[in-house]
């Protein structure tokens, strides 16, 4: 974007060049506690991204984070173990987004990836 703009004082002119970047941040992640389900007072927002691919492998990598703490708690639990754990102890991430839905489930994340993290 390039922009003509009048320096204070100076009587002249001059040309601005660079990208004006403004806050596009369309899509939000917030994380409520499977332990605390539906308590709001307990969730909190993880950030705020540009396009809803972002957010949402923020979400996967949230969820990753607690499989992974989960598993080391309980080393040599099976994948139906895990996801079980996760559910009752874990945290569940999800998009808020401007006039669209970004479908993204934690639960069915979770129970794919701890196939992988209980391995």
């Amino acid at each position: 974007m390039t922009e003509t703009t009048k320096l204070a004082g100076k009587g002249e002119n001059c040309e601005v060049r660079g990208v004006v970047r403004m806050n596009r941040a369309r899509y939000t992640v917030l994380v409520d506690d499977n332990f605390h389900y539906q308590k709001e007072d307990e969730r909190y927002e993880l950030g705020r991204f540009e396009t809803a691919a972002e957010a949402v492998a923020a979400c996967q990598r949230r969820v990753d984070e607690n499989l992974r703490w989960l598993h080391a708690q309980r080393p040599g639990s099976s994948p139906a173990e895990l996801y079980d754990h996760y559910r009752s102890f874990g945290e569940d991430p999800f998009v808020v987004a401007e006039g669209e839905r970004v479908d993204f489930s934690a639960w069915n994340y979770a129970k794919e990836r701890s196939e992988v993290v209980a391995r």
